[in-house]
């Protein structure tokens, strides 16, 4: 498919692997989509810039660099950061278009619905968009996808109009009449407010006030503060929107000054924030912030899990207020004839953007096309290509061929760059990810042969030897499951599952299915693969006595909305690095684990991100491990202890080693080395010679389930 996309300050429209439907979604075939003349340009400018440009202008990420350079050195960090701000990326947030297929419990829509859709990452330009069901309206009976489309900005200006919180007769200015204001002028003047408009656009002054303002203001003639003052018999207004776009804290002066007493103003554009304390004071201001369309925005579980919030107690949230805004549209209450300037092919995505940058006649509001759909040829949209070649392919002898699926953070950031350094073992063959452009990007940089948003198209090629899943947690265990069956060797990222319903299948297929040769499976346990572990592994197996090993890990808090608390936690997700580790150095069984949590005095912490374990092992060794979230960040990520024989290793967050009573070779590196390349290395030593799995099936499993019974 077609897609719209900001690379390096420029606009590129490119063929693209289009989106599958996913759970609680409905798939899109887009018609028309809205550029947001204010925030998608300024996404375009600040692609554009320098690392260093966009550090100075964004000091706190100077500090998360920093912070991220010392754990993981300078090198991997600088990577990490051009990965995320030099390749392309999505743009859009405002589109209509035909339902073409639902996903599972999406209940709201079915094929063929006329339907206008939001969000930011989500709503893209492109053809096919597969969109959370909260984020989605159907279209009333009558209204015309191109007005439909522009869905996103109507719901914002519904918002801020609700935060002004007035009531009929009373004054609202609306300073800035770009799209926004314009949307607010008439959103006001239907509810029974009195709107005066401020602007320095003569145009969009005429504009508003044919839209419903009463008077119009150039900011730039004479003294607006006065006239508005003049204009409310002496008062001033009940409220004012701030829907402009400027660097300039003056502005927004003017505005606290336009207010009556006890008034209020709502900013909904940009302004410099250099607030002089009189202004708001005297007249006992309020300063208010609308936040996008309404409440339900940035809450994961409204809209990506489909929560929605009681109607009795949130009257408006942000699916309501876009079902809203397209009522008053289609009743002509909100009338779009004189700010819709022109509609582009999507193939021209390009020219639409560059018409926004012209300043001499700069358009208020740019639609794309992407052409209405047949109605009786639904079926063929769903059948849309999922999958593009990238680069030629020839199977190679000694080579494992490699699948990625899921091209997250991680994977990105560490198992690519392994892959790319282990080349003359691995050849990266496909990479599926969920985001057709992400993957798209990472299949031409790695010189995959091609790449999908459907993981069904690897686990059917007979060329692929292994794959390798970096999806989030709660899918490890289906799609790992899925490849086996499917005859792929299965290198899964921790952890292996969630739950007990989810690793019982695997353990069946392994113990109970009586199919000969079966394929591998191994876990990302990298620890153990470290060349810190390795040095300790030479001193402990020959041991005379257990081992006491004791593991301190100080993990950080995280948010409590974080994805990882729906997907089995941290201890599942995390800690079961450090049981693998110590499973490794004993090389026994756990015969008991046991653990208590901390009890925290508020919600910030997490009883479950902050335990203490035990574990005791079949030879009479034990391990202690603390995993804490309430650390500072400032300390140390990982620190273990391990004591035997009247000897005592100090491992320190895997960038040094220290001998107490042993003569070890004391190894110091100035980045983390947790053994993510040593890992695959081992892998496919295996995978080549047929030898010993790399870690056995029976510490996987043993691992993954000591982690359910310690969470």
């Amino acid at each position: 498919m077609k897609q719209a996309l900001i690379k390096k300050g420029q606009i590129q429209v490119a063929e693209v692997p289009a989106p599958i439907v996913s759970e609680g979604s409905l798939l899109i075939k887009v018609v028309n989509s809205c550029i947001s003349a204010g925030t998608e340009m300024s996404g375009i400018q600040n692609s554009g810039k320098s690392l260093i440009r966009k550090a100075l202008e964004q000091p706190e990420n100077i500090k998360k660099a920093l912070h991220m350079a010392r754990a993981e050195g300078i090198a991997s960090t600088i990577s990490k950061i051009k990965n995320k701000t030099e390749n392309p990326s999505p743009t859009g947030y405002s589109l209509s278009g035909v339902v073409i297929g639902t996903g599972k419990d999406c209940t709201k829509f079915k094929t063929g619905d006329y339907v206008a859709a939001a969000g930011a990452g989500i709503a893209n330009h492109a053809e096919y968009v597969d969109v959370p069901e909260n984020l989605a309206v159907k279209m009333p009976d009558g209204l015309d996808f191109v007005k439909a489309s522009t869905v996103t900005l109507g719901a914002i200006a519904m918002q801020s109009v609700r935060r002004t919180d007035l009531r009929t007769g009373e004054f609202c200015v609306v300073f800035g009449t770009g799209i926004l204001g314009l949307l607010s002028v008439q959103i006001l003047r239907h509810s029974g407010i009195r709107v005066i408009s401020v602007d320095i656009d003569e145009k969009r002054l005429e504009l508003s006030c044919k839209y419903g303002a009463e008077t119009g203001i150039n900011a730039l003639k004479g003294n607006p503060v006065k006239t508005v003052e003049n204009f409310t018999g002496g008062y001033g207004a009940d409220a004012v929107l701030f829907t402009a776009a400027t660097k300039k804290s003056e502005p927004l002066s003017q505005c606290f000054n336009m207010c009556r007493k006890k008034g209020r103003v709502i900013l909904v554009g940009v302004s410099g924030m250099e607030i002089n304390r009189q202004d708001m004071y005297e007249k006992e201001l309020d300063f208010l912030i609308s936040t996008s369309y309404g409440p339900g925005r940035y809450d994961k579980n409204y809209e990506h899990k489909g929560c929605d919030y009681p109607y009795a107690y949130v009257r408006w949230t942000e699916t309501r207020n876009m079902a809203e805004y397209l009522r008053l549209l289609n009743s002509g209450s909100v009338n779009l004839e004189d700010m819709l300037n022109k509609i582009y092919p999507i193939e021209k995505a390009d020219e639409a953007f560059s018409s926004l940058e012209n300043t001499a006649d700069k358009p208020l509001m740019v639609i794309l096309d992407y052409g209405k759909p047949e109605p009786e040829k639904l079926e063929n949209y769903r059948l849309h290509e999922r999958k593009l070649a990238i680069a030629p392919y020839k199977k190679k002898n000694g080579i494992i061929s490699t699948a990625l699926i899921g091209a997250g953070n991680f994977a990105t950031g560490v198992h690519l760059p392994s892959l790319e350094k282990l080349k003359d073992t691995y050849e990266l063959t496909a990479i599926a990810d969920k985001a057709g452009h992400k993957a798209k990007s990472l299949g031409q940089q790695y010189n995959a042969h091609y790449v999908t948003t459907n993981h069904q198209d690897i686990l059917a090629d007979k060329n692929i030897d292994l794959v390798m899943l970096c999806t989030q947690h709660d899918t490890h265990a289906g799609l790992a499951l899925e490849s086996l069956k499917a005859g792929k060797n299965v290198f899964v990222e921790k952890p292996l599952a969630t739950n007990k319903e989810e690793l019982q299948p695997i353990k069946d297929f392994y113990y109970k299915d009586t199919a000969e040769n079966k394929p591998l499976i191994m876990v990302g346990f990298n620890r153990r693969f470290s060349p810190y572990a390795q040095e300790i592994k030479k001193h402990t197996d020959t041991r005379i006595n257990p081992l006491f090993i004791h593991y301190r890990m100080n993990a950080g808090c995280l948010p409590a909305d974080h994805w990882v608390y729906g997907c089995g936690g941290r201890i599942i997700g995390e800690a079961c690095h450090i049981i693998d580790l110590a499973t490794y150095l004993t090389d026994a069984e756990i015969i008991s684990a046991g653990c208590e949590s901390l009890s925290p005095k508020t919600e910030k912490f997490k009883e479950e991100d902050n335990k203490s374990v035990i574990l005791k092992y079949s030879d009479g060794s034990m391990a202690t491990i603390e995993y804490f979230a309430v650390g500072s960040e400032q300390f140390p990520k990982e620190y273990m202890e391990v004591h035997f024989d009247g000897k005592t290793i100090i491992l320190n967050d895997y960038k040094s080693l220290k001998g107490y009573g042993v003569n070890i070779k004391e190894i110091t590196t100035s980045k983390a080395e947790k053994g993510h390349k040593e890992e695959l290395e081992a892998l496919a030593n295996t995978l080549k010679t047929g030898g010993e799995w790399p870690i056995s099936l029976h510490q996987l499993l043993q691992t993954t389930e000591i982690t359910f019974q310690l969470a």
